[in-house]
């Protein structure tokens, strides 16, 4: 090979790259800003924060429904969420009720979660802000 055909095929492979790359060039909001320090930027849509659960008088949770907290709305999240992840991945999230509206969103357009009606729905956004919000 002489080194134009090197160059080219250099090139080539670049602009491909960069063509497969930018093809989803949606941020993952769960992971876009992972190993970041809680709250680091409250006012970034993408921000998720990763802190660790709360370890004061809580207790263990509902073990029927993953150790989440009993409470108005406890079972219906349990089942909303529980169809596309763990109990504790909703445990472990501290973001600002803002935040928990539009990680709805995206769960429902990007994620394809099947959204229930509207008064479930605010049972359980109701529910995620008052255990698992930054604001509380």
């Amino acid at each position: 090979m002489t080194i134009i055909t090197k160059c080219a095929a250099g090139l080539a492979v670049l602009v491909l790259g960069a063509g497969l790359a930018a093809a989803d060039a949606r941020p993952d909001p769960m992971s876009a800003l992972a190993g970041r320090p809680a709250g680091s930027d409250p006012l970034d849509p993408m921000t998720a924060i990763r802190a660790k659960a709360d370890t004061g008088d809580k207790g263990a949770g509902n073990e029927e429904l993953g150790g989440l907290p009993d409470g108005v709305g406890a079972e219906e999240t349990f089942y909303q969420c529980v169809a596309c992840h763990s109990a504790e991945i909703i445990k472990q999230q501290r973001v600002t009720d803002h935040r928990w509206n539009e990680l709805w969103t995206w769960m429902v357009e990007a994620q394809g979660m099947v959204e229930p009606d509207e008064e479930t729905k605010e049972i359980i956004l109701t529910y995620l802000k008052q255990n698992f919000s930054s604001e509380r």
